[in-house]
């Protein structure tokens, strides 16, 4: 293995000890909200490890249609978190996570525009033999380079669209041509993962030092002030204040 493909497994293995590696039941929410798993799925790279987006199918009857996310879905009776987040994986895009390495779970989102919990559950796979067959609720699958991820530049404050609603939110500037912002809970995902990042760099490898991660989070995407948690995050990263970006819905 080359240096740097050497160096990646070490941040993986880094990651996997700041997570706690447990795959949790899904007990009912106590609001009522649906329980839904998602995968993260991460991969070495030759020059920069990576990281799997979707982009779901057009279709009227779904709220997240267009948008960028994470394969994952509803939980299902007796279901648990990772195993959803596998199922899902397999059924919309058509890699088995069960070929590759689980590194831990980060904090569930509280989501504000539906009634919903979404788990995220953290893999590393080869990705020369991931070969995706998308099913219909899916139209595109893609890599991001995790130092795209981390480039200040491409976070902003964008104008985005959800059930006939407005919100001006932090969002992600894809390096990929036509693709809409990253926002909402996939973002807020995604900026865990950053903070945990953070954490490997300065060297702190194990959870006893970096903390225990919240069960939870809530999503507020109608009130800026209320994102002050996130505010903190982007200024623990040194991104610059958000640029307002209009982003057609």
């Amino acid at each position: 293995m080359t240096g740097k493909i050497v160096k990646q497994s070490h941040m993986f293995q880094q990651i996997s000890e700041l997570l706690v590696v447990k795959e949790h039941d899904m007990p009912p929410d106590s609001e009522g909200r649906t329980r839904a798993s998602v995968a993260m799925i991460l991969c070495q790279a030759q020059d920069d490890p990576e990281m799997l987006f979707i982009q779901r199918a057009a279709d009227a009857n779904d709220p997240w249609s267009g948008h960028i996310a994470f394969p994952g879905g509803k939980q299902e009776e007796g279901e648990l978190v990772c195993q959803t987040a596998r199922r899902e994986t397999r059924e919309e895009i058509g890699i088995d996570l069960e070929m590759g390495r689980f590194l831990g779970r980060l904090s569930d989102i509280v989501g504000a525009n539906l009634p919903v919990r979404v788990s995220c559950c953290l893999f590393v796979v080869d990705q020369a033999t991931c070969v995706p067959e998308l099913s219909g609720e899916v139209s595109d699958v893609f890599w991001v380079r995790l130092s795209d991820l981390r480039d200040r530049t491409r976070h902003i404050q964008s104008n985005v669209a959800f059930d006939d609603r407005k919100f001006e939110v932090p969002a992600f500037r894809l390096p990929c041509v036509g693709k809409p912002v990253l926002w909402g809970i996939t973002y807020r995902l995604v900026m865990q993962f950053l903070e945990l990042l953070d954490y490997v760099d300065r060297g702190v490898a194990h959870s006893e030092e970096y903390g225990t991660l919240p069960e939870s989070i809530q999503l507020y995407e109608e009130d800026n002030r209320r994102n002050s948690s996130l505010r903190k995050k982007c200024d623990q990263h040194n991104f610059p204040p958000p640029q307002k970006v209009s982003v057609p819905p």
